[in-house]
């Protein structure tokens, strides 16, 4: 028997299925697990319990979680062309709060990205940074085109010569020049992390960059992004010594995690699979849609970022709103119609409150088989909504265009229904 306060869970569980069913989800940090991957979620490793590395747990009742998540570890090193990999992260700062123990003492410096820069709120002084008490310097940066300006960025680095060397974006849209940067981090002898939390799956894929082959000595992601997998994490690295390498497994566990949510790992292990055989397809399809959808905009007079650089070369584009109300009214209004995306601080901005961007993603978009046709109505759509059109009015053919996208793509159980899948009865 359910009893009354169960079934409104259930029920509002079931309207927010329903809701993004009917909806353009535009999210950057979402996506859409396969069927197989979610079917992981609900198994009984949801139920069990790991401590440690396979073969080295402090419980029993472990052969199959051990073979699975080898596998994973496998697949991953695989993947990502590494000899390191840590798939026991329950989400991405949660692996970046591993990289910090690891490698960083309270007062020690870490050079990153400012929060008006696109950085992700873990490396802010109220974040997992501040908690772990180091001192952060924010790199020169360019608005015009959304990077680091290189040559202040080696001056920096040489004053203030920083224990760690972290890069990574929520608003990631063109790849750090690692490379161009490569030389003063060796004189400097600093470690290089990068959180590829966004770009994971563009990584994968073949089409952002390739951070391990460029230099790079750990890297940080969650897997719920342009990799569409669960909400976990993991760490990776190829030019790591093995005192790094334990360091890194010693701050997993016992230092941030205890269990390491075994169903996630499995959910992740099979989009691991998954990517293995359709990353190149689905990122590069994704890349093209992202700057359509740019294209698009631009062309209905909103002022997307970086028109002169194609606007993106990843999932995401940044969006100026301040002509129609700042990105605060913007994002509800668009809400208001389905169109679900998030306000976001563009350079110019001092309030993360009030600022002036949206953030718009394509990732889970391209994952129900939109392309470049789908991502000119959808900018329509947006435009309509920016032009003060009544999002009433823009939710029914929200819900119209939406109606023929509701189908899982490249996975392994492709045209599935991806919002409504173990619907509870």
């Amino acid at each position: 028997m359910i009893n009354e306060e169960a079934l409104w869970i259930r029920d509002k569980v079931r309207a927010h299925n329903k809701w993004f069913e009917e909806s353009i989800p535009m999210i950057a940090s979402e996506n859409l697990m396969s069927p197989l991957a979610k079917e992981m979620l609900i198994s009984d490793f949801a139920d069990r319990y790991a401590e440690g590395l396979p073969g080295k747990r402090y419980y029993q009742g472990n052969i199959y979680v051990d073979e699975v998540e080898l596998k994973a570890m496998e697949m991953a090193r695989e993947l990502f062309d590494c000899n390191f990999a840590d798939l026991r992260p329950i989400s991405g700062t949660v692996a970046n709060m591993a990289v910090l123990f690891a490698f960083a003492e309270p007062g020690d410096i870490i050079t990153t990205c400012a929060l008006a820069q696109g950085a992700h709120i873990s490396t802010a002084k109220f974040g997992a940074f501040g908690l772990r008490s180091v001192e952060s310097v924010n790199y020169p940066f360019n608005e015009s085109d959304m990077n680091l300006d290189v040559d202040e960025t080696i001056k920096v680095l040489k004053d203030v010569r920083p224990k760690v060397a972290q890069f990574g974006l929520s608003v990631f849209l063109f790849p750090p020049p690692l490379k161009d940067l490569m030389d003063t981090f060796d004189e400097i002898g600093c470690t290089v992390w990068y959180d590829a939390a966004h770009v994971l799956g563009l990584i994968a894929g073949g089409q952002f960059q390739d951070p391990l082959r460029e230099g790079v000595h750990i890297l940080s992601s969650s897997t719920h992004k342009t990799f569409p997998g669960p909400n976990h994490g993991m760490l990776l690295g190829d030019n790591l010594d093995e005192e790094q390498e334990k360091a890194l497994h010693r701050a997993v566990f016992p230092g941030v995690t205890s269990s390491h949510h075994l169903h996630a790992m499995a959910a992740l292990a099979v989009t691991l699979a998954e990517m293995k055989v359709y990353a190149k397809d689905y990122a590069a399809q994704t890349v093209k849609n992202s700057r359509a959808l740019g294209e698009a905009l631009y062309e209905r007079g909103i002022e997307v970022l970086c028109p002169d650089l194609g606007f993106t070369r990843s999932h995401a584009i940044a969006v100026d709103v301040s002509a129609h109300g700042g990105g605060k009214t913007v994002a509800q209004d668009l809400e208001d119609a389905n169109i679900i995306c998030n306000k976001n601080m563009l350079p110019s901005d001092t309030s993360a409150v009030k600022p002036s961007g949206i953030r718009l993603g394509v990732q889970e978009l391209t994952r129900v088989g939109m392309r470049e046709s789908e991502m000119t109505q959808v900018a329509e759509l947006i435009a309509r909504i920016c032009n003060k059109d009544p999002p009433a009015k823009v939710k029914e053919d929200v819900k119209e265009l939406k109606r023929g996208f509701t189908k899982i793509r490249y996975c392994f159980n492709e045209g599935e229904e991806a919002y409504r899948f173990h619907e509870l009865v």
